[in-house]
């Protein structure tokens, strides 16, 4: 089978759509969380699927004002969103830690402490989501650009198979760890378990802050 440019294309969108979701980044965070707040199945994979297509509506969104600016500036621009995302997954990951920090030091047995609890993870959960959802991958935009001169259909069928590849890898990445995680048992340290989880998501941030990775 004869591999043309427009085949070569649609490969390339699918395998960046895996290969960029499985940086530890992207989906240890959810899991992390998930386990954390006791998630389901569903639960999980419905979130992950909402941060997997923020990831894709956003690698668009980019694609297209490049495209319109102009591409010198996308090396430039891509190192900063790089930056940006991996910062606020520093700062999520403290907010969390310190949150749960003041919990343990706090009396929850008030209807009061219960809503304000509830209020505050609903919170992460949107705070998360909105990290992971609004980062493009900024490896992808290239190859939009270099397939704009093959039409609209093609670059239709390459958003499709970049949505599908990486909302997939998303849900079967954050379910699957989820429930490993579930299985694991930490005795005394459970109950610092969401200080930990914060931590090690501050620490993968800042890993990608200063050795940015694919």
């Amino acid at each position: 089978m004869v591999l043309t440019p427009e085949l070569l294309l649609l490969v390339a969108a699918g395998g960046v759509g895996v290969l960029h979701t499985v940086v530890p980044d992207h989906w240890v965070p959810i899991a992390l969380i998930a386990r954390q707040q006791r998630w389901t199945r569903a639960q999980t994979a419905r979130r992950a699927l909402i941060a997997g297509f923020g990831h894709v509506a956003s690698t668009l969104v980019l694609g297209l004002g490049l495209w319109l600016a102009g591409v010198a500036f996308a090396d430039r621009l891509g190192h900063v969103v790089s930056y940006v995302s991996s910062a606020a997954l520093v700062a999520f990951g403290g907010w969390v830690a310190l949150g749960a920090l003041r919990e343990l030091g706090a009396n929850h047995e008030s209807v009061q402490s219960e809503l304000l609890e509830e209020r505050r993870k609903r919170s992460l959960r949107t705070s998360l989501l909105l990290i992971l959802g609004s980062s493009p991958m900024v490896e992808g935009i290239p190859l939009f650009l270099a397939a704009a001169k093959y039409g609209v259909a093609l670059l239709a069928l390459m958003a499709s198979l970049l949505g599908v590849a990486t909302m997939a890898t998303y849900v079967v990445l954050c379910v699957s760890s989820a429930a490993g995680l579930r299985r694991m048992r930490f005795g005394a340290l459970e109950r610092y378990g969401e200080v930990f989880s914060g931590a090690l998501i501050a620490l993968i941030g800042a890993a990608f802050l200063f050795w940015p990775a694919i």
